[in-house]
């Protein structure tokens, strides 16, 4: 077995929903609701504003207001992780102090999406941003998003800042990515439900789930099995997950939207989606919530 870095924030965190009401506004009740269960469930920590947290489309003060109410909810139970990444390094370090006055216990940070500056830009942007405040880094790489990795040999120069600690890694380059953990401290997380395993088994630090929202239990079970030495436990759980998955993140729509319509349906707080996204149709909420019954079943006694 492998051995292990200390993950910064716990191994099982969830990125979560962020709630909103029937009118569409910041539902922090629901918010601190959801919170509590999902730690309560397993998860170690909580990335907040990410992109399932609909970050394009909430304000300031409204990411302010939810790392405040979600750190109340949780106090020592779990890390609070602040989504802060936008295309403007300027913005993006105001919102780093903002995150660390309400709060927050780390920041997320996506590399700077539509520019797409170069390796050397994206170097400068990171390392300004991590000395502005005093709370550590996680590094998002999802160039499918964004339209720039955070190319491996970048990330080996960032690793020295001793406040870039870890990774959300949604590159699909596991070569890349074996590469950096190997000459690094760093701590990578996997941004992409399908890799849990797979990224966990050559030494990286966890996950940031989707899926967790709905599955907290069931996603920390594959590592904890791992970990216990039972890697044919840990396989069978991960494939378990396969189905809710694909229909999650690889049905064509958003995973906040898949992620909002299954919670909606399961009666827990999510609300609607914001412009220009739109809400799960009623045979896609149909088969979710079926996927989520058989995984349930399976999973029993878990």
């Amino acid at each position: 077995m492998t051995s292990r870095r200390t993950p910064p924030f716990g191994r099982a965190l969830c990125a979560m929903i962020t709630p909103f009401t029937d009118e569409g506004l910041l539902d922090l009740d629901g918010a601190q609701r959801l919170a509590d269960r999902l730690v309560s469930e397993g998860c170690d920590g909580l990335v907040l504003s990410g992109t399932t947290g609909e970050s394009p489309t909430t304000t300031d003060a409204e990411k302010s207001a939810l790392v405040r109410a979600v750190a109340d909810a949780v106090g020592d139970r779990a890390a609070v992780v602040a989504g802060i990444g936008t295309a403007d390094t300027r913005h993006t370090t105001e919102l780093a102090l903002e995150a660390e006055k309400a709060g927050a216990d780390g920041l997320l940070v996506v590399t700077p999406y539509y520019s797409r500056p170069p390796q050397d830009a994206v170097e400068a942007h990171f390392r300004e941003i991590a000395d502005a405040s005093g709370l550590p880094l996680v590094l998002y790489d999802i160039p499918g998003r964004t339209g720039t990795r955070i190319e491996p040999e970048t990330m080996l120069r960032l690793a020295g800042h001793p406040r870039i600690v870890a990774v959300k890694d949604c590159a699909y380059d596991l070569l890349g990515t074996q590469k950096v953990l190997a000459a690094t401290e760093l701590a990578y997380y996997t941004g992409c439900d399908e890799y849990v395993l797979a990224l966990y088994a050559i030494g990286g630090a966890g996950y940031i789930s989707t899926v967790a929202n709905v599955t907290p239990r069931h996603f920390r079970s594959i590592l904890d099995a791992f970990d216990g030495g039972d890697p044919d436990e840990a396989v069978r759980l991960q494939q378990l997950t396969i189905p809710l998955t694909e229909l999650m993140m690889a049905s064509g729509l958003p995973g906040t939207v898949t992620a909002k319509a299954l919670l909606s349906a399961l009666g827990l707080p999510a609300g609607p989606v914001r412009a220009p996204l739109r809400p799960a149709g009623r045979e896609t909420v149909d088969g979710l919530r079926a996927a989520y019954e058989r995984l349930v079943a399976a999973s029993a006694g878990v």
